[in-house]
């Protein structure tokens, strides 16, 4: 285990303990604001988000597609920052993620939102800032501060937010209850570190990250983070979509991670996995189904879609590792600050 001095270490270690909290302190909140959406019964959502939240965004589009049945489609914020357009939104719901809740698009789409009908709703880790006035309901990610550029306990949380939003909304008691369940289970993935898809990755300066459904949106983080905090050169690709053409990049020694949980997914991912460890890539997938790629590592926490988010606790893990080997300050990744507030 990694000598715990880096900001993004702590803070990962606190990823446990701020899930429990939330759950236990905030979940009554988000059930109001989830039965004022039953009650307005939209037929479809709308989300706005960027960076690390858009990729919550995109996993919640999986669950809200998966549990609910409502189309879920993300809307560029510039729409309305920049362009000015007014959307026909009346009879949807409109999420919007962000940490800060203070970028100026991300603020103009919600307020654009509402003016277009939607059922607005911001999930922030601040619930006195812009975003949250903009928005109708606001849902507090508790998160308390995060001061690491790198998005990881913030990540987690809105993820969580939206996961109990939705357990609340589809009345899913066995969500409920993996929810409820989940910190022990972040606590062992918060243990793994997977070495040998660290020797793997080495000095190398490009990757595949690979998922389909909810885990192709933790796919799309681990690129990210990969970029953000190692300064790898990492692209994320559907497991469905890999072999259409990325491929043809692959080599020996080429390092692939693949993000499977539990679900109907979970065997053609192994497939792909598989197919490209033929090829000579160094394959690493979070699964027991593997019969040529290397297993990793994983928690599983009695539900899909929790499955995926003690995933990234393991690969934050990892990655803030490889950081450390690489000789870089994941806290302070060179051209980033934590707020980026874009028009």
């Amino acid at each position: 285990m990694t000598d715990q001095t880096t900001q993004m270490r702590r803070e990962i270690l606190e990823i446990p303990h701020v899930v429990a909290r939330l759950v236990a302190e905030k979940s009554a909140d988000i059930a109001t604001i989830a039965d004022a959406a039953r009650a307005a019964d939209p037929r479809f959502v709308v989300t706005v988000a960027r960076g690390s939240s858009d990729h919550v965004c995109t996993f919640l589009k999986y669950a809200i597609e998966l549990e609910l049945g409502l189309p879920v489609a993300s809307i560029g914020p510039s729409v309305a920052s920049i362009y000015g357009a007014d959307l026909k939104l009346a009879g949807g719901l409109c999420l919007s993620v962000s940490q800060s809740g203070k970028s100026p698009d991300i603020v103009s789409m919600a307020k654009a939102a509402g003016r277009g009908g939607a059922m607005t709703v911001a999930i922030t880790n601040d619930p006195t800032s812009p975003l949250a006035q903009a928005s109708a309901h606001t849902i507090d990610i508790f998160a308390g501060p995060e001061r690491s550029v790198a998005a990881t306990k913030t990540f987690v949380t809105s993820a969580v937010s939206g996961l109990l939003l939705l357990a609340h909304w589809s009345r899913n008691d066995a969500l409920l209850a993996a929810l409820k369940g989940l910190p022990d289970h972040l606590e062992h993935a918060a243990e793994l570190d997977w070495p040998d898809l660290r020797r793997a990755i080495g000095q190398k300066r490009s990757l595949f990250t690979l998922g389909r459904g909810p885990s192709w949106a933790m796919s799309n983080e681990a690129a990210l983070k990969f970029k953000e905090t190692c300064q790898i050169h990492a692209e994320s690709y559907s497991a469905a979509e890999v072999l259409h053409g990325p491929v043809s990049i692959v080599e020996e020694g080429f390092p692939v991670l693949c993000f499977a949980v539990g679900d109907a997914a979970e065997s053609s991912v192994a497939k792909v996995s598989d197919d490209l460890a033929e090829k000579g890539a160094s394959v690493f997938l979070t699964s027991d189904l593997p019969s040529g790629a290397t297993r990793l590592p994983h928690v599983r926490t009695g539900h899909a879609l929790t499955d995926a988010i003690a995933l990234m606790v393991s690969f934050y893990t990892m990655v803030e590792r490889v950081a450390a080997d690489r000789g870089i300050n994941p806290d302070t990744p060179r051209h980033l600050r934590k707020v980026t507030e874009t028009v």
